[in-house]
């Protein structure tokens, strides 16, 4: 039977494994978006899990608000790495620093 540490061991995996893509590859913004939205799922995992196994239903409304931001950051993001594209033909992030003054 799969039981709490099976949940728990596999969301840290997710959340390691969404912090480690981010400090490894800083050169693409697409990929750190993608690595930010693997870390916010390994924090549902999460309360998911002891949602479930505790019997309270609270952990789960909160996975409802963290979906919403979730959402919302990934459209402003998109929106904005489409505007950035359009005036820059690039996304690499280590060009995107520089400001028009």
């Amino acid at each position: 039977m799969i039981g709490v540490a099976h949940y728990l061991t596999l969301a840290g995996l997710l959340f390691t494994l969404s912090v480690a893509g981010i400090f490894l590859n800083r050169k693409n913004v697409i990929i750190l978006l993608m690595c930010i939205e693997l870390m916010l799922l390994a924090v549902n995992f999460n309360f998911i899990t002891l949602s479930r196994f505790l019997g309270d239903p609270a952990g789960q409304v909160f996975v409802f608000f963290i979906l919403t931001v979730a959402a919302a950051e990934s459209a402003i993001g998109l929106a904005i790495l489409v505007v950035l594209f359009r005036s820059r033909r690039s996304i690499n992030v280590e060009e995107l620093d520089s400001m028009k003054g």
